[in-house]
């Protein structure tokens, strides 16, 4: 299989790239300019990086047209962070970036394969377990800009005679996660013996362990009947106080943690479940990490690199 495989330097695309490797594709990683590539080490000699922005995805179509992918796993976007939900580049820059890809890959030949991670912010706030029935009404730019990246490439696949995967994602952890988010922060307050400050975290969330999400990825690649969208979670719901509470005991159940220290950000999403029996029927797919372990794992990880710099 060749691939090509964008945003391949993140967290999840990290784990795909050497999921891909593994299996023995022939994977292309395209990054931007200035990404460190330090989640690919033990690969990167066996892989090809390329280096372009979505905003500038002509410099490198010469490349991707020599390489043909068969196989396209779109994972770049810019501005996943909080502080970026909502600018206007949401539904330009990545939105158009998308776009300008599929037209290289389709203009170059050989693609028969379109994966698109999109998001659970296509849908919007709900009060019950999202499917993928579940009807779409983002609130932020960013859930705006993935549900018009997600429509738009699949009806180019269709016109174009290429199968289609559009995964949303609800919520991923594990190692060589990006250090701002929740789980990752806690664990290195704590591991330096800090209170960390948090709001009450009634919040109910689903979280995947970032290795079975890259498998469910690989898994629809490899299912030759499997297209459309598809709800990528662990299909079970927890409070975020139980798993911080998880991670606080891992380390030292003495430490103290600072619930209700700060206030909800606005427009907090408070429940935040999904099924996966779409997933599941369509390629077999299970998650094999349990929270527990997940969490371990993503503690010791951290605990070595800290060793490290000390």
């Amino acid at each position: 299989m060749r691939c090509l495989v964008t945003g391949a330097s993140g967290h999840l695309g990290s784990y795909l790239t050497k999921l891909l490797v593994r299996e023995g594709a022939a994977v292309t990683a395209l990054v931007r300019p200035q990404s460190d590539l330090w989640r690919l080490d033990g690969v990167l000699d066996q892989i090809r990086v390329l280096r372009a922005d979505l905003s500038d995805i002509e410099s490198a179509a010469p490349e991707i047209n020599r390489v043909k992918p068969g196989a396209v796993f779109h994972l770049a976007w810019q501005g996943v962070t909080s502080a970026f939900k909502d600018t206007p580049e949401q539904m330009t820059l990545n939105v158009m970036g998308s776009l300008k890809l599929f037209e290289i890959v389709r203009s170059g030949g050989g693609c028969n394969l379109w994966v698109g991670l999109g998001s659970q912010a296509e849908y919007g706030p709900h009060d019950a377990a999202l499917t993928e029935e579940t009807p779409t009404r983002p609130l932020t730019a960013y859930g705006v800009g993935k549900l018009c990246a997600g429509l738009l490439t699949k009806k180019l696949c269709e016109l174009e005679g290429v199968r289609y995967v559009w995964l949303r994602l609800l919520a991923t952890y594990g190692p060589h996660d990006d250090e701002r988010h929740l789980i990752p922060s806690v664990i290195s307050k704590l591991l330096a013996g800090e209170r960390p400050s948090l709001t009450l975290a009634e919040q109910i969330w689903d979280y995947l362990y970032v290795e079975d999400a890259a498998e469910a990825i690989y898994s629809l690649a490899v299912a030759p009947n499997a297209q459309g969208v598809f709800n990528l979670g662990s299909g079970q719901n927890v409070s975020v106080r139980e798993v911080l509470e998880r991670v606080r005991d891992l380390i030292d159940p003495a430490l103290p943690l600072g619930f209700g220290e700060i206030p909800y950000p606005t427009g907090q999403t408070m429940r935040l479940e999904t099924s996966i029996e779409r997933l599941r029927e369509a390629t077999g797919w299970e998650p094999r990490v349990q929270l527990e372990e997940g969490l371990r794992r993503t503690i010791e990880w951290h605990r070595e690199r800290r060793s490290r710099f000390l």
